[in-house]
């Protein structure tokens, strides 16, 4: 059977999520070590480390993690839309977790300073919403697949976030028939609820569409559960198990072409 739609992710398979928030904590970590003359780095690796334990002391957090929202996204997210009671709470909890974890990173550091945590928490935020970054070769693919198949974004996280990534690259949106966001739809990837929730939406049976994403606990692991094709895209080479097997890994968004050759 040929393949009739490719549904992508978002974070780290079109934009290149990582580096945008490197970058980020970078930068405002730097400001930090001239204020303080605490180490850069050493700064990033505690409020890294405290931002995730303060997020999972939060009633919210298993919320989060079915619907796929990271420590670091709750560092700059506003949480103002979704309809599920668990947004609200993060809405609320979000300018005292943005103050909280820079605070305490400071604190593990040896220095005792909510301001300064408050300032920092807002200008990592700032710099992060500054940083959006995509793969050199996803508008070129997405141009080339674009008018013959259906085009699908399949993203976990919170709705009002992900749509501000999508509207921060000019463009982005208009490649796509539709967008699913998991926050939306009150379940994020590996549910087959929400893979299943995007073949209604293209009018496709699961083997008629190909998953591409570059995470083998959700986009792989979901789209394996329905039976649909996958491509793994493995840019950093990492290696797996056999606990989750991708039908293709590629390295490349470019790879695709020879995917789908093959599938059909």
């Amino acid at each position: 059977m040929s393949i009739k739609a490719v549904l992508f992710d978002l974070d780290d398979t079109l934009l290149w999520d990582d580096r945008s928030v490197k970058e980020a904590f970078e930068a405002t970590c730097a400001y930090a070590e001239r204020k303080t003359g605490i180490a850069a780095d050493k700064i990033e690796e505690e409020v890294r480390k405290e931002a995730r334990k303060l997020y999972a002391s939060y009633e919210p957090y298993s919320f989060t993690k079915m619907i796929g929202i990271n420590p670091f996204e709750g560092l700059w997210a506003r949480f103002l839309e979704g309809k599920q009671p668990e947004f609200r709470q993060l809405e609320a909890l979000a300018p005292s977790y943005r103050k909280e974890s820079w605070t305490r990173g400071l604190a593990a550091c040896g220095i005792v300073d909510s301001e300064l945590g408050y300032e920092l928490g807002e200008m990592f935020a700032s710099e992060r919403r500054d940083r959006p970054y995509v793969y050199e070769e996803t508008f070129e693919v997405l141009e080339q697949l674009k008018g013959r198949y259906q085009l699908l974004l399949l993203t976990n996280g919170s709705p009002d976030l992900q749509q501000e990534k999508i509207a921060s690259v000019p463009k982005l949106a208009s490649y796509f028939e539709h967008i699913v966001i998991s926050g939306d739809v009150g379940q994020g990837k590996p549910a087959a609820e929400i893979f299943n929730y995007a073949l209604e939406r293209l009018g496709i049976k699961p083997e008629e569409g190909l998953m591409v994403g570059d995470k083998l606990t959700t986009d792989i692991l979901g789209s394996n559960r329905i039976g649909m094709p996958n491509a793994w895209i493995n840019r950093h080479h990492v290696s797996r198990t056999d606990e989750i097997i991708p039908k293709f890994e590629i390295d490349n968004l470019r790879e695709l072409h020879e995917v789908i050759r093959l599938i059909n």
